[in-house]
Parts: C-alpha cells; sequence; structure tokens
C-alpha cells in the first residue's frame, strides 16, 4: 500500500469510527436513565454496547451480509423499551419486571431469528413484509424516535416543570447542527453530528458544571440482565417477542436500499446470513440489557456522501470502537454526556428517516380510497403515541404492552391491510370507472 493509500484508509476508518460512535453512545445512556440504573451499571452497559456493536459490524461486513453497514441499536426496539420503561407504573409494574419481560422476549425472539436463518425461511418473511408495510414502518419509525429525541432535549425539573436554560441551550444545539448540515459545506455537513455533540458537550459542562449524568467509578464489573430478570410477564414478552421479529423489516429494507447504491441484487444468502448474526447478537444483547441489533439504515445516506464504498476501513472502525469499549476510562469519560445534547443532535440526524419513508413510496399511486393503506395505519399509530398509557388500564393487562404502542399496532394494521386486500385490483377498478 502506497503512503497516500495508507492516508486515505486511515482517514477512513476515523470516519467511520466517528460516525458509529456518534449513533451509539446515547441508546444505552437513556435506557439506562429510563430504567433509573445506577451509574455504575450504565458505565457497564455503555461499555458492552460499544464491544459488541463493534464486534456486530465486523461479522456482518465479513460473514453476514457482507457490506460496509453500521450495525447497532435497532430505532425500532430503542423506542418499545423506552416507552415500555417510562409506562412502566402506568402498566401497574417496577422497572425489574418490565425489564424482564423484556429480556425473556428478546432471548425467544432471538432463537426463532436464528431458526428462521437456519431454516432459510426468508422468502416467507418477505411474503409478509411486502413494500408498503415497510412504508408504514419507517414512517411510524421516524415519528416514535423524533418524539423521544424531543422530548429528551429538555430537562424536566423535580417539580416537573422544563428547565428552561437547558432546554435553550438543547434548542441552540439543533439549530447549531441544522445550519452545520445545511451551510457547512461537504466536509462540515458531513461531520455535523460529531460536532454537535462535541460542542454540545464542551459548552454543556462549562455552563452547567452541576448537572452531569453520571460520576466515573472505577467498577469493572459486568452485570447480567441489569433491565431486570427474565421472567413470565406475558404481556411484556409478546410484545418484545414481536418487535424483535419485526425488526427483520428493517433488515430487508436496508440490505436491499445498500445494494442498490452498489448497483448489485441481494442473493437470498445474503438476507440468512446477516439475519443469523442478528439472531446470536439478540441473545447476547438480552444479557447485558442492551437494546438488540440491526443494520442501519441511515447508513446508506453516509456511503452516499462520503463515497467510502470500500470494507477494510469500515473492519477497521469496528475493531477501534470494539477498544473503546474494552478501555475502562474511555466508557467512564463517555458515559458523562448529557442527555439533553445527545438527543438534541440526533433530533436533527433523523430528521433524514422522514425522506427515506417518503423515497419508499415511489411508483405507489393513491387516490382517495387506496390512500387508506398507508394512511389508516400511519395515523392511527402516530395517533396512540400521543395518548397517556394510562388512559389504557381498563384493557386486559396482556394486551396492554401492544394496545399502547403505536408503531406496533400500525405495522399490525399494515400487515393485515396489505394481506386481506387486493390494492392493485382495487386501483384498475377506480380508473377504469373513470
Amino acid at each position: 500500500m502506497t503512503k497516500q493509500g495508507a492516508i486515505v484508509t486511515v482517514m477512513s476508518s476515523l470516519q467511520w469510527l466517528l460516525f458509529i460512535f456518534a449513533n451509539t453512545v446515547v441508546v444505552p445512556i437513556s435506557i439506562g436513565a429510563a430504567f433509573q440504573l445506577p451509574s455504575e451499571t450504565i458505565e457497564m452497559t455503555i461499555r458492552c454496547s460499544f464491544i459488541l456493536t463493534g464486534i456486530a459490524c465486523i461479522l456482518q461486513a465479513l460473514i453476514g451480509h457482507r457490506y460496509p453497514l453500521l450495525d447497532s441499536h435497532s430505532g425500532l426496539m430503542w423506542g418499545l423499551i423506552l416507552n415500555m420503561g417510562v409506562s412502566a407504573s402506568a402498566l401497574g409494574m417496577d422497572f425489574a419486571t418490565v425489564g424482564g419481560g423484556i429480556a425473556t422476549g428478546i432471548l425467544l425472539a432471538g432463537a426463532v431469528t436464528v431458526l428462521i436463518a437456519a431454516f432459510n425461511f426468508i422468502s416467507f418473511i418477505q411474503k409478509i413484509i411486502k413494500p408498503m408495510v415497510m412504508s408504514v414502518y419507517l414512517f411510524l419509525l421516524t415519528f416514535q424516535l423524533i418524539f423521544i429525541f424531543f422530548k429528551g432535549m429538555f430537562k424536566i425539573t423535580e417539580s416537573g416543570t422544563i428547565d428552561l436554560p437547558v432546554s435553550l441551550f438543547s434548542i441552540g444545539i439543533v439549530i447549531f447542527v441544522s445550519l452545520l448540515r445545511i451551510k457547512g459545506g461537504k466536509v462540515l455537513s458531513n461531520f455535523s453530528i460529531l460536532i454537535g455533540i462535541i460542542v454540545g458537550w464542551l459548552f454543556y459542562h462549562i455552563i452547567f458544571p452541576s448537572n452531569l449524568l453520571i460520576e466515573s467509578s472505577s467498577s469493572m464489573a459486568f452485570t447480567f440482565f441489569p433491565l431486570g430478570t427474565p421472567n413470565l410477564e406475558i404481556g411484556i414478552i409478546l410484545v418484545s417477542f414481536f418487535a424483535v421479529l419485526l425488526n427483520l423489516t428493517n433488515s430487508f429494507a436496508t440490505i436491499q436500499a445498500t445494494a442498490e447504491v452498489y448497483k448489485e441484487k441481494v442473493e437470498q444468502n445474503q438476507y440468512r446470513r446477516s439475519i443469523f448474526v442478528t439472531g446470536i447478537f439478540a441473545f447476547i444483547t438480552a444479557i447485558f440489557g442492551l437494546v438488540p441489533f440491526t443494520p442501519f439504515t441511515s447508513t446508506i445516506g453516509f456511503l452516499q456522501s462520503t463515497k467510502l464504498l470500500k470494507r477494510g476501513p469500515f473492519i477497521i472502525s469496528g475493531f477501534l470502537f470494539t477498544l473503546l469499549g474494552i478501555i475502562p476510562p474511555l466508557g467512564q469519560f463517555l458515559g458523562t454526556m448529557p442527555l439533553t445534547v445527545g438527543n438534541a443532535v440526533l433530533f436533527v440526524a433523523y430528521l433524514q428517516l422522514f425522506g427515506t419513508a417518503l423515497n419508499s413510496l415511489k411508483g405507489t399511486f393513491f387516490n382517495s380510497e387506496t390512500i387508506l393503506r398507508l394512511a389508516g395505519p400511519v395515523l392511527i399509530g402516530v395517533s396512540i403515541m400521543n395518548v397517556p398509557p394510562a388512559l389504557f388500564r381498563s384493557i386486559p393487562v396482556l394486551l396492554q404492552p401492544f394496545i399502547t404502542n403505536g408503531l406496533v399496532m400500525g405495522v399490525i394494521l399494515s400487515i393485515f391491510l396489505e394481506k386481506f386486500i387486493d390494492w392493485n385490483k382495487l386501483t384498475t377498478k377506480l380508473e377504469v370507472g373513470r
């Protein structure tokens, strides 16, 4: 390798490393805060998150789908776990009970996912997860994540009101990152997320030195099932189980879109190998209280803007990211990142998901009747997201985790609509009638 080639590889690897960091670090912090975990446990989950994310990226690039795609915490499962953590009191359960049910559901779904890959049931799953179901999923995922990030930007005081100085600071970060993306030129735009986190983190600690999320400790212990020991809370288990399987929607959509970037056709074995790795890591993430993994759809935009299409730098960055989790001082330091800053930066980053959802509808014809196949599931799902979970207490406890989750209910409705209504036939009849 020439000197110039070596420099390009190093810079490319560093850029990948920063991208992975920006998309990963907030997830374990936010889950730990939602379940009120001790600071040393949050630090442990951060370290495990870094180690497992790095390994998952390497394995997917080498033996999974074999593309340079960030494989990290699923946005669907992240939103679901946060929602169930926040809704624990409304469901009449403590955090450990909810967390234990989630762990059981993920473990079972991981086993089923491995079996799907092992016995090659990929085509069966594809018959259920149709293109319109994927579009509904993308729209609802966008709304769910944006709601989470928007609420997380605002610090709430003990009296239940907004901490105005911290909240205004978060809004300033949103404006700053947005301007970088729009007006910053190619280089600053590509690194706007990283710059936003570093600048926001630095100034937050200067302006609000007493508001650090956690304090550093020297503990190296690893805790199994920190969210709660696996139990038989059927409602929580079922919704977690279904959501992990629903997460396969993202795998199919992302791998297919990435193949188009490379101008390739996806082979069934690529789906099969990737889903097998995903199933194995579902077991591991459940044990350490982490959100299950999935290929990141947002990576596609990163690939298109940076042109980093080679696997080498990506694999190197996965190795480096694993080292960040192995070295304790780094995990302790990164655990002090203000949650409000992370949410403000990712609020801007994930606005792009709305564009991905819109692009998924290209070529689809809608009229006043057939628009229901999209509007029905999406608007019903968004409506449920905005109903306080406590209002569903009159519903049987077994059904509450499903009914209170707008994303899950929206996708279930979409699957039924696509399965039992021939929309193409209906569209043809309406056009002929005119």
